[in-house]
């Protein structure tokens, strides 16, 4: 509901759909099912990151490139590129061109790392991915629900509950609100992480 123009989101309502998406999420990631995170506005970026990084799951947090999951093979493509072209000016390889053409590699570089490196170890479709702001990212959940990839999205009131498998409300504008959303979120892949790592113990 809104009152004074700002969206009053029922608690309840909200933890109990949060509780279905973790136990959702946490199923999937323990039957190693892989997760993608979505969110490129300012106030979902560093968070995202961070995510990322701590439980080495692939994130778009610059903006969402066309295809990303239903041209996956293009986009892999570009990933491999940007991996050769690091590795080239690591070991020195692009010393053999002109200091005007390594200028030009290491623009092209710089580009390929802002839009590529969140999704480097993403090896294939997703099972799962994670929104936030689905009104924002429109194209991502076209192709996810093209490719009936289930989403659980963080949204404000403004969302056709039909079009998201899990829709949790809350507001997608707050820093500390998505940073409380991915909190139980990582919470979830975590404890899905370990029980799939505990399953592969098991029958090794």
């Amino acid at each position: 509901s809104t009152r004074n123009g700002v969206e009053i989101f029922h608690l309840g309502k909200t933890l109990e759909k949060m509780g279905e998406a973790l136990e959702f999420l946490r199923a999937k990631v323990a039957a190693k099912g892989s997760v993608l995170l979505v969110g490129t506005q300012p106030a979902a970026q560093q968070i995202l990151e961070d995510v990322s990084k701590e439980l080495n799951v692939p994130a778009v947090t610059v903006r969402w490139l066309g295809g990303t999951l239903t041209n996956f093979k293009v986009i892999s493509k570009r990933v491999e590129y940007l991996k050769k072209l690091r590795s080239d000016f690591a070991t020195g390889a692009v010393e053999k061109y002109t200091k005007k053409e390594q200028l030009g590699l290491k623009k092209e570089l710089a580009q390929l790392e802002e839009l590529f490196s969140g999704i480097e170890n993403m090896s294939g479709r997703p099972d799962v991915v994670i929104v936030i702001d689905p009104v924002l990212h429109k194209a991502a959940m076209n192709e996810a629900r093209k490719l009936s990839i289930p989403v659980v999205a963080y949204t404000n009131s403004d969302m056709n509950p039909e079009e998201i498998e899990y829709m949790i409300p809350g507001n997608t504008k707050s820093r500390s609100s998505i940073d409380w959303f991915m909190g139980k979120i990582k919470a979830a892949i975590k404890e899905g992480q370990k029980a799939a790592t505990l399953v592969t113990l098991k029958s090794n």
